[in-house]
Parts: C-alpha cells; sequence; structure tokens
C-alpha cells in the first residue's frame, strides 16, 4: 500500500487551516466539523484500513 505525503510547507498550511476550520466551528460545533472532515477525507482515500490505522495512530501519545 502506497502513501502519498505532503511537503513540510504544505503540511504547515493545512495545519493552519485546520486551526482556522476549528476556531470558526466554535467549542458547540468542534466535535461535528472534525468529524465531518474525517469522513470527507475518508471516502478521498478511499481504503477504510488505512483510515482506521490512520486513526489508532492519531490516538497515540495524546
Amino acid at each position: 500500500m502506497s502513501h502519498n505525503t505532503l511537503s513540510t510547507t504544505a503540511l504547515e498550511q493545512v495545519y493552519d487551516q485546520l486551526a482556522e476550520g476549528i476556531t470558526q466551528a466554535g467549542a458547540e460545533k468542534e466535535a461535528l466539523f472534525l468529524t465531518k472532515l474525517a469522513l470527507l477525507l475518508a471516502n478521498q482515500v478511499g481504503d477504510a484500513n488505512q483510515v482506521s490505522e490512520s486513526i489508532d495512530e492519531a490516538l497515540k501519545n495524546l
């Protein structure tokens, strides 16, 4: 299974946009925003196993 990766600059841009999206959604809708985003991205990835692995990785060391 191949994984596409982003450059550091692109990853920083995504981080900034994500932070802004969380701010715009507000505390009451933060979870809804993140869930919608995760489902949209999972659909684009198109591989449930890869998405599952990413969820597990994101949960590490919270």
